[in-house]
């Protein structure tokens, strides 16, 4: 079993380490290393990253681990390179550079929490480094050279000679060199540079000193023959004019000077790359006569010299030049002989795509994705790039902004009233009908997904634009319940059918033929039943949508392929799983979503081996499918404002086969025997049964009494798992509500198998005096991922705001309680928005007991707070019978 270390973003933007199983082979170096960085984040979580910038970049580590390893290794370069760093010691501070930052965020790898990194974040890692070091060299009694030395024995602290290279009017010598020193500091704290003949004269008869300031340039020296030349002839103690063969066998050296010590200012055109030839390709700059992943785009290649274009003589003649720096187009450019090769053999490549009709737009895409396997090349870095005409520059702009996209009508037929969030989503939805592209809608959990998709399937009707036929909504059993009760409440004239026999009385499904479907406007199953049901396969589909997309993750699956092979007219995903977790699932998903966006499996697992050394195919990644996802997280400044502090939701899930069965057995068991009792013995007897009905709502074995508690004999198991994967997927932290300690054990075993780690339990056992240390522990930087809490334990006195998320998973049916555990999360110091899920049995006495507590004509809160769940022993037996029935919809 191979185990890879990777780096964790947190929500509040910490970093932790997670080890993680991988096929991929680990071998003896990265193993130790991955251990040592372990054992150091365990002692220090600051400590980790200034030993990992010291590390060798030579040992493969996991993507994540590696993106922050050069993230500190510019952090501690920068540190080593800064002037007078033995004086400074502790009071040392490197800055944050904005576009250095920008640079790393682009290059960021796909990784857990990936969402979470901001400049803000790097800007505090950064911090963390400073402060480690800070504390690092005031407790060591060496000097800061010896330190460095220490971490890294390859790193020198920078001197005071600086190597300047400028650019010279000469049109023979066009560059000039002079070496300078820097002086010791005056008593003002500042020095000035002389050039280095200077110092001649200032340590004439000091040679020790002398050889103390040149140190660095000897170690050069010891490098560079180049160097060593200068050194040995005197040149290097006077200004010299350069000519541009000299000046670029310099430039070629100047790492090996600055990891020497040595400070170089060179030109800004060479510290930005200076380029040679590229092949620019430039598509889509009219709008096709047809919209889709089949519209032709039109495709125009040509040969760049920076922004300005070459004619391919022109490149020609810069093919004879020899390798070195050459001043074309007013500008000094890199005569790169191989290069230019390549970027003329890519152009004539190009050519012969160019054909009268174009490329069609997924071509262009996966064009831009990787051009070089796409040209059949194996061409540098930077070689090709590939941009967008005017045309889809504008469509990927809107999809990017929804905010510029015309809003989209709905009719009376829809009843909700949507956030202008939840508005934006659906313009981005109808907006890519248009285009039609397929849709990933990615927003958190609790943002409304599904209202958003129920105002899509409003427009499509109304829209003149609406697809013929039926579509089909594919979604894990456990969501039926949530689905129904949703259309029921939005979009009630939605004419829809449920594909599953739990969802009618006859336990059967009726096939439907063609002219059946398309009188439909949506027809709901499950991954498992699009497996079975034929006529559900042979079916052309306006839309498929799939609900928790997370389910066709893995492409080699019998479910993902028969999923994959629905037809369709176009297709939308939904989940609220970041999807930039696994390159994977990314592909998996597209493959479904825009077939052949990402190439082959093949293809993509090529590309994802090849960006691991080379981070910049993230950013092209990217960029490719940052069009076609919309996710909204809860702290975006566009959705916060929107959003209340405390979002309260209505989970619902269906009984298992079993429950159902014990269900009505109790209900018949009732019917025979509450008509025999009154009084006293009457109202014992209904709160006695509504104990046993909550028992089998929460789980059959704990109303059986077996203790095995299984997940499959729960409906609302199987939802608790939905959620927290989400939750865990996200690193965010949950607390469990339940009014049965008996309850406590069996959920926080089953949220362990979910969390992979185990989690809190309070509870009324538990003594007042360890109460303390279990929320202290909850509320603290480790990654605790829940706590189970027994209602009336949990209810009052805590203070539990590190939680983004309570779930009620049984009701105790009287809001002022429930409220007042919820706030336990949400109360004074809470900075996050949290999400209540208030779990519900559909058809049960849990769904509809919720429903008359809504009902403010029939049932006041003063009532129910005053009295409990005595209020339904009140009740007449008709109604009450018809409280306890199991009611099945379809």
């Amino acid at each position: 079993m191979n185990q890879e270390l990777n780096v964790v973003v947190m929500p509040n933007g910490s970093l932790q380490l997670e080890w993680n199983i991988t096929e991929e082979l680990i071998d003896k170096s990265t193993r130790l290393l991955q251990e040592e960085i372990h054992q150091r984040y365990t002692a220090d979580e600051n400590d980790w990253l200034l030993f990992i910038g010291f590390c060798d970049k030579q040992v493969a580590l996991s993507s994540s681990l590696n993106f922050w390893r050069k993230f500190a290794g510019d952090f501690t370069r920068k540190l080593s390179m800064t002037p007078e760093l033995s004086n400074l010691r502790h009071n040392v501070n490197v800055p944050a550079e904005p576009d250095e930052l920008r640079q790393h965020l682009e290059s960021a790898p796909v990784m857990t929490g990936s969402e979470y990194l901001s400049h803000e974040v790097l800007e505090s890692v950064l911090d963390r480094m400073n402060k480690a070091f800070s504390r690092a060299i005031q407790s060591y009694a060496g000097t800061v050279e010896e330190f460095i030395q220490t971490c890294r024995p390859d790193m020198h602290l920078v001197g005071r000679v600086f190597f300047h290279l400028v650019e010279n009017k000469d049109g023979d010598l066009p560059f000039a060199f002079l070496a300078t020193y820097s002086t010791r500091l005056d008593r003002l704290g500042k020095s000035k540079h002389l050039p280095l003949k200077h110092a001649l004269q200032e340590y004439g008869k000091n040679s020790q000193k002398l050889l103390e300031l040149l140190v660095t340039v000897h170690r050069a020296a010891s490098r560079s023959i180049w160097i060593a030349n200068l050194l040995e002839s005197g040149e290097l103690f006077h200004p010299t004019a350069w000519t541009a063969k000299e000046a670029f066998m310099f430039l070629k050296e100047v790492p090996i000077y600055e990891t020497s010590g040595i400070l170089c200012r060179i030109p800004n055109w060479w510290k930005a790359g200076a380029s040679g030839a590229t092949l620019k390709i430039s598509m889509g700059d009219t709008q096709p006569s047809y919209v889709g992943m089949d519209a032709i785009l039109n495709f125009t290649p040509k040969i760049c010299l920076g922004d300005a274009e070459m004619t391919q003589s022109e490149a020609r003649q810069l093919l004879e030049e020899s390798e070195g720096l050459a001043f074309i187009k007013n500008r000094w450019v890199v005569a790169d002989p191989e290069k230019l090769k390549q970027v003329l053999d890519a152009y004539e490549k190009a050519k012969t795509l160019m054909k009268e009709d174009g490329i069609s737009l997924k071509d262009a895409l996966r064009f831009q994705l990787n051009p070089e396997k796409f040209l059949s090349l194996h061409a540098e870095d930077g070689a090709i790039s590939v941009e967008n005409g005017q045309w889809l520059e504008s469509v990927l702009q809107k999809l990017l902004h929804p905010e510029k996209i015309t809003q989209a009508e709905l009719d009376s037929g829809f009843k909700a009233d949507l956030r202008p969030y939840q508005q934006k989503g659906l313009d981005w939805l109808y907006f890519l009908h248009s285009l039609r592209f397929g849709a990933c809608l990615a927003d958190d959990m609790g943002l409304g997904k599904t209202v958003q998709l129920l105002g899509f399937l409003n427009a499509l009707k109304i829209g003149g634009k609406k697809p013929e036929g039926a579509s089909l909504l594919v979604i894990p059993a456990s969501l039926i319940a949530n689905w129904v009760s949703e259309i029921q409440r939005f979009f009630p004239s939605l004419n829809y059918y449920v594909a599953h026999p739990e969802a009618h009385r006859s336990k059967t499904v009726e096939a439907k033929d063609e002219k059946a479907l398309n009188a439909l406007d949506l027809v709901i199953t499950t991954y498992s039943l699009v497996q079975k049901y034929e006529w559900l396969q042979s079916y052309s589909w306006a839309y498929v949508i799939l609900d928790e997309a997370q389910a066709i993750k893995n492409p080699g699956a019998k479910q993902t392929r028969i999923v994959k092979k629905l037809s369709a007219g176009n297709r939308i995903v939904l989940t609220g799983t970041p999807i930039e977790n696994r390159l994977s699932d990314l592909w998996s998903l597209f493959d479904f979503l825009n077939p052949g966006l990402l190439g082959t499996s093949k293809e993509f697992s090529d590309f994802a081996k090849k960006i691991k050394n080379d981070p910049s195919g993230y950013l092209r990644l990217r960029k490719i499918i940052s069009p076609y996802i919309l996710r909204r997280m809860k702290t975006d400044k566009s959705v916060i404002s929107d959003l209340p502090e405390k979002v309260e939701m209505k989970t619902y899930a269906a009984l298992s086969k079993k429950q159902v069965a014990l269900y009505q057995n109790l209900v018949s068991q009732i019917q025979k025997t509450i008509e025999q009792t009154e009084g006293i013995q009457r109202k014992g007897l209904i709160l006695a049964s509504l104990m046993k009905f909550k028992q089998i709502c929460n789980h059959s074995d704990q109303y059986l009494g077996t203790g095995e508690f299984e997940e499959k004999n729960s409906g609302k198991f199987e939802r608790l798992r939905e959620i927290c994967e989400t939750i865990y997927e996200k690193r965010e932290k949950a607390l469990i509500f339940t009014q049965f300690k008996e309850m406590t054990e069996p959920l926080g075993e089953f949220l362990k198998s979910i969390f992979g780690r185990p989690g809190l339990l309070l509870h009324g056992s538990i003594p007042v005096g360890k109460r303390k240390g279990l929320i202290d522990k909850f509320q603290s930087g480790e990654y605790v991922p829940f706590m189970v809490l027994s209602l009336k334990a949990g209810g009052v006195g805590l203070n539990l705001t590190e939680a983004n998320h309570v779930i009620h998973f049984d009701r105790w049916w009287n809001p002022a309680v429930e409220n007042q555990a919820t706030d336990r999360a949400f109360r004074i110091g809470q900075k996050k928005n949290v999400m209540v899920h208030k779990f519900l049995t559909r058809g049960t006495v849990e769904e509809k007991i919720d429903l008359m507590l809504e009902d403010k004509s029939r049932l006041s809160n003063e009532v129910v707070a005053a009295t409990g769940e005595n209020w339904i022993t009140e009740m007449k037996t008709e109604e009450l019978m018809e409280l306890f029935r199991l009611e099945i919809r379809n």
